[in-house]
């Protein structure tokens, strides 16, 4: 254990790191705060304030998919600089070994798992072939935004404009876009 003293009280660091998992798990799981609060025998408000700290947005869940592209790591970069929740982006060759290395039915679940996890987010920005865009559009329950890489099918590696995206990404989150000089 892991133990500190302030004053007079003896306090275990680690019984409040457990305590602030067992929260953030609880919370995931959909129990509102004031069960958790009930549960943990805590304040509400405490559990609430812990969510401020750890806040980095609020707003809708957005998913960002794109194949083939050219500068992936300079995409998810943006992706993790404007806190996307999911970020599925691919070169041609990537896109080949995904379909080529399964068999059929690991290639069916696999699908089914991202399409599910992709159905959850309210909006969907999409880089790829003006025919994907169509197809991935009438699976998703969402917003569907698309940068179209070209007319279908793509067969090397396209370039995306790293503040095109961005400016997608802030326009999807309600935001206003400003190009930095």
């Amino acid at each position: 254990m892991n133990f500190i003293r302030i004053g007079e009280k003896l306090i275990s660091k680690s019984k409040i790191e457990r305590t602030i998992d067992e929260i953030l798990e609880y919370r995931v799981m959909g129990y509102t705060q004031e069960e958790v609060a009930q549960k943990l025998k805590l304040d509400r408000t405490f559990v609430s304030r812990l969510e401020r700290i750890g806040e980095v947005r609020k707003g809708k869940k957005i998913a960002v998919i794109g194949f083939p592209v050219l500068n992936k790591e300079e995409i998810l970069a943006v992706c993790r600089e404007e806190s996307i929740d999911f970020a599925l982006i691919m070169s041609e060759e990537e896109r080949w070994d995904f379909l080529q290395k399964k068999s059929g039915l690991e290639l069916f679940n696999e699908l089914m798992e991202l399409i599910g996890q992709v159905r959850n987010h309210d909006t969907v920005i999409l880089l790829t072939s003006d025919k994907r865009a169509k197809l991935v559009g009438e699976l998703l329950q969402g917003e569907v935004l698309q940068i179209n890489l070209g007319q279908s099918p793509l067969a090397e590696d396209r370039y995306v404009a790293p503040e095109e995206l961005r400016e997608l990404i802030l326009t999807a989150k309600g935001g206003q876009y400003e190009k930095s000089c």
